[in-house]
């Protein structure tokens, strides 16, 4: 299905718009891409920050020129919008799992990568938090973020041990957050899921193979 009435402004090696990237392959939806290049700054011009002043992607456009940022906003607008495939759960027990398993994804796993980069690399000097404020690097929550990626894994192991999928039995966007997590892990912070985690690979490995995975 292609939504020409739409725009996803992204960036190809953005975690975040990769996040709705997936969601949209995995809804079999179709919609125009505009290319945002973080590494020139096109985030930080006039004509983005129209669009966005948050100077983040990714953004989508409405046809009527509404903007939503913020990955759930634009996850949940898209699934009202576009039914089929549900990703966010179909009963409200089943909802409510997917809602706190992709929050826990969100703010222990992808929220504490990006901590760790942010705080670490050095192209990032005085831009340690993404927005349209300058904030200086803290080393010290680099190293922090680390240890809390370690026990994110194991806890995610520990889910999996019981369950096909991160919110039960069924493929939702708390398994797409938690993709982008390990693969963002494993390239920005040289952190890959540990051998002992069996559960947590095979679970990855069976994920990571799906079409979507490589949008």
């Amino acid at each position: 299905m292609t939504a020409n009435t739409l725009k996803l402004y992204q960036s190809a090696g953005s975690p975040n718009s990769r996040r709705v990237r997936i969601f949209l392959a995995e809804k079999g939806l179709s919609i125009p891409l505009v290319p945002v290049d973080l590494g020139q700054g096109e985030q930080h011009s006039e004509e983005y920050r129209a669009i966005n002043p948050r100077r983040v992607v990714p953004t989508l456009v409405l046809e009527d020129g509404t903007t939503i940022g913020e990955v759930p906003a634009i996850i949940r607008y898209l699934e009202e919008a576009y039914p089929q495939t549900p990703l966010l759960g179909e009963t409200a027990k089943e909802k409510a799992l997917v809602a706190m398993w992709e929050r826990r994804a969100e703010l222990e796993g992808f929220a504490t990568v990006m901590e760790a980069i942010r705080n670490a690399a050095p192209g990032l000097k005085g831009r340690a938090i993404a927005g349209p404020y300058d904030y200086e690097q803290i080393p010290e929550l680099a190293e922090r973020s680390k240890l809390r990626v370690k026990n994110f894994f194991a806890d995610l192991d520990a889910r999996l041990a019981g369950v096909p999928f991160v919110a039960g039995d069924r493929f939702s966007v708390a398994d797409i957050t938690a993709l982008v997590t390990v693969d963002f892990a494993a390239k920005a912070i040289d952190f890959p899921v540990p051998e002992e985690h069996i559960a947590l690979k095979r679970w990855y490995d069976q994920v990571s193979k799906r079409a979507g995975a490589s949008a």
